[in-house]
């Protein structure tokens, strides 16, 4: 890449003030005048918790199929569709992107079964959340900056996309909600995030963020699905398979009635876009991507011309204005996370392989603990030795789990196993 003159890093994007592209740490002047947030993408880019998705599982687990969706494409997915989200209602790009790819970098190994396994490991530390996880590597796990101290202040972003990551910006118990974003050691970089925000509202640029994740998340495991043939379409069809998608979708995922989601499943499910079936040749390989990009763009468009029509046209960013995402759009979504739900995560088998994992995590939690500081990966080991108290040194075991990819969980795991 050529060099370009300095000083274009002196100044904050169009749209945004000096005070969102602050960083916690002070760095010196960098020889590429690259704008704030183009680095902030480029960190989170090349950051070894962002590669180690690759190795995560999103649905369909890792080794069942030549076709894996992991955490990291998911998080490829859900950047593109927010970039173009964002940049179409006036946030910069650079900003958008980084914050959907670091979105998930804290889920551990096995997706929220490894999550849920966790957060009963931790629970004498306060827990865990993938969320809270994710802010904890960008701010302090992630080996990158240094403060003056010699402190790690992990990728050391800008304030803005720190906040941009916040999908829950909360403590433990905050909104009456189970999701948070901030652990208890972490409230101070977590207050200088915040810096002038009222309460719980989370940024614009968040806001694209949390859609964009929904949207990538729910029409791409969809094809996971269909493409492993665990979903066969014609089965939607069936009015008593549809009834129990929208019985799930009414309990797990929206307030939306089972008769309204009936109606708006059926009228779905009417589109022209939809194939017969899939028989797994080129012709269906076409038809199942034209169905997802049919289903992006149409949860796209719903967000973006609500939101242009509440909020006018012009820029939008940081608290200007909320995203607006119509409800039948929401009802959709809803739908299709149900029906992998149903017909994906709900299997005998797989439910039984999740409670296998959630074994594992326990042991592996066990077993790192009794094994410190020795048992932990270099970069944990001065955190360990140097904790204050047992809930502290606890935490640091939970970093190591985290951290994992499941194949490096499962090896580690017959390692302890002997």
């Amino acid at each position: 890449m050529p060099l370009r003159p300095e000083g274009r890093d002196e100044r904050p994007p169009p749209g945004y003030r000096d005070h969102d592209r602050e960083r916690w740490a002070p760095e010196p002047p960098k020889n590429r005048a690259r704008g704030p947030f183009e680095r902030d993408r480029a960190r989170v880019l090349h950051s070894s918790a962002l590669r180690r998705l690759a190795a995560k599982t999103q649905v369909v687990q890792l080794g069942e199929s030549d076709f894996p969706r992991t955490r990291l494409t998911h998080s490829l997915e859900c950047a593109q569709i927010g970039r173009e989200l964002g940049g179409a209602l006036g946030c910069d790009p650079d900003l958008v992107e980084a914050a959907c790819l670091a979105h998930d970098l804290g889920h551990p190994p096995f997706g929220h079964n490894g999550e849920t396994a966790l957060d009963a490991a931790a629970a004498a530390c306060g827990g865990f959340e993938g969320n809270a996880q994710s802010l904890r590597l960008l701010i302090r796990l992630e080996g990158k900056v240094l403060t003056p101290e010699g402190r790690s202040a992990g990728l050391n972003l800008t304030r803005a996309a720190l906040d941009a990551t916040l999908k829950y910006p909360w403590q433990r118990g905050g909104a009456g909600t189970g999701k948070f974003n901030c652990y208890r050691d972490d409230t101070e970089i977590f207050a200088w995030v915040r810096d002038g925000v009222d309460g719980v509202r989370t940024s614009f640029e968040a806001q694209v963020m949390d859609w964009a994740d929904d949207v990538a998340y729910s029409v791409h495991d969809l094809e996971d699905g269909i493409h492993a043939g665990l979903i066969r379409i014609d089965a939607l069809r069936s009015p008593e398979e549809r009834a129990r998608v929208c019985a799930l979708a009414a309990a797990a995922y929206c307030d939306g009635a089972e008769a309204e989601l009936a109606e708006v499943f059926a009228a779905l499910l009417d589109e022209g876009f939809w194939p017969a079936s899939f028989r797994g040749d080129l012709g269906s390989l076409a038809a199942l991507k034209n169905l997802t990009s049919e289903l992006i763009g149409r949860f796209c468009r719903a967000a973006q011309d609500a939101t242009r029509a509440a909020a006018g046209p012009g820029r939008i960013t940081r608290y200007a204005a909320d995203l607006i995402v119509p409800r039948r759009a929401l009802l959709e979504c809803a739908l299709l996370k149900a029906v992998v739900a149903h017909y994906v995560m709900a299997r005998t088998e797989a439910v039984a392989q999740q409670a296998r994992e959630r074994d594992i995590i326990a042991e592996l939690v066990a077993g790192v603990r009794l094994g410190a500081p020795d048992a932990l990966d270099p970069p944990f080991r001065a955190d360990y030795i140097g904790a204050a108290d047992d809930a502290s040194a606890l935490r640091v075991v939970i970093d190591q789990v985290a951290s994992l990819s499941d194949t490096a969980a499962l090896a580690r795991y017959r390692a302890l196993a002997g």
